[in-house]
């Protein structure tokens, strides 16, 4: 097959194991040009490139925008699982792009609001209608936790970088007060991604419950079924969750939503209401009302981090 360079945009969702990689056109993600590697046997990110669009039969892109679970540096990824540094004139090179970007993960998932398909998202709790340039929140329950509030500009969107995983875990009551203690480890520090993340499903459950060999996904499955452990855990997680998202809510404004993501967020999302998450998100003294305005979904779009590169890279070249 001869390739020839055509009008398309690269984009990206490097994770710790795997990555995936799409192709927009128009700055529209092609779903079906979605293709899943797995990151080990690659030298770096690059070479994930370069054997893409030899698969796709695409000598070059315009552009390029790859979202990277993992702190950006002067628009620089370092992976943290990984040996791997991703750059942008690298990016650049690998690709043929004119233009490339990189974005923390949870950045392109706020690029990607607004462009989602309202039947992805799942509304949990409704609240007052807000100016389309109102903030927004996004929020990341997975592998790890992070949240970013969403601004926009009369230019671009801007989707503030941030590692809110690695605060303080609050503590509200006594129970809180037990799963910290427990959690401190030799530095007597106990961070709110000990426990909001796929790991901490598994922390609380061992606290509560015992030593396990049940990770995440499993107790999640379990509280699908009835299991009763499992939902002490998953009530004791959507507490702190509902805790830490008021509080995040209280610092950022968010009156255009707040938007859960990840699939922690997507397999407690049909839990959450009956769990009390709610009654923690609002008590908040005297702001207990106020909180009310601010509505809460979750993204249940898989893909919508390749849609907010998509997103990025078109506002980009119309800015």
């Amino acid at each position: 097959m001869t390739l020839t360079k055509t009008s398309f945009s690269l984009l990206a969702d490097v994770g710790g194991t795997n990555s995936r990689l799409a192709i927009a056109r128009d700055g529209v993600m092609d779903q079906k040009t979605i293709r899943r590697y797995a990151n080990r046997g690659h030298s770096g990110f690059e070479a994930i490139v370069t054997q893409y669009l030899a698969e796709e039969g695409i000598a070059a892109c315009d552009d390029i925008c790859v979202a990277v679970a993992g702190p950006i540096s002067n628009g620089v990824a370092r992976m943290t699982n990984l040996d791997w540094e991703i750059k942008p004139e690298a990016l650049a090179k690998a690709s043929g792009a004119s233009r490339a970007a990189v974005l923390n993960d949870l950045q392109a998932q706020g690029q990607a609001l607004g462009h989602i398909s309202k039947n992805a998202l799942r509304l949990l709790v409704d609240g007052q209608t807000a100016a389309t340039d109102a903030t927004r929140l996004v929020i990341g329950i997975g592998t790890g936790f992070n949240c970013a509030p969403v601004h926009e500009t009369p230019k671009l969107r801007y989707v503030a970088p941030s590692e809110s995983g690695h605060i303080t875990l609050p503590v509200r009551d006594e129970a809180m007060l037990r799963l910290a203690r427990a959690l401190a480890g030799s530095d007597g520090f106990a961070s709110v991604e000990d426990v909001l993340s796929g790991r901490g499903l598994v922390h609380v459950h061992t606290h509560l419950h015992g030593p396990t060999r049940m990770k995440g996904e499993d107790i999640m499955e379990a509280l699908d079924q009835g299991d009763s452990h499992a939902k002490e855990t998953a009530r004791l997680v959507a507490k702190i969750l509902g805790v830490v998202i008021g509080d995040q809510a209280l610092v950022h404004l968010p009156f255009g939503g707040i938007y859960l993501c990840g699939s922690v967020a997507r397999a407690l999302a049909p839990h959450l209401v009956a769990l009390g998450f709610i009654d923690a998100f609002r008590d908040k003294g005297r702001f207990s009302e106020f909180l009310g305005s601010f509505p809460i979904s979750v993204i249940e779009d898989d893909f919508a981090a390749l849609t907010g590169c998509a997103a990025y890279l078109r506002a980009l070249r119309n800015a």
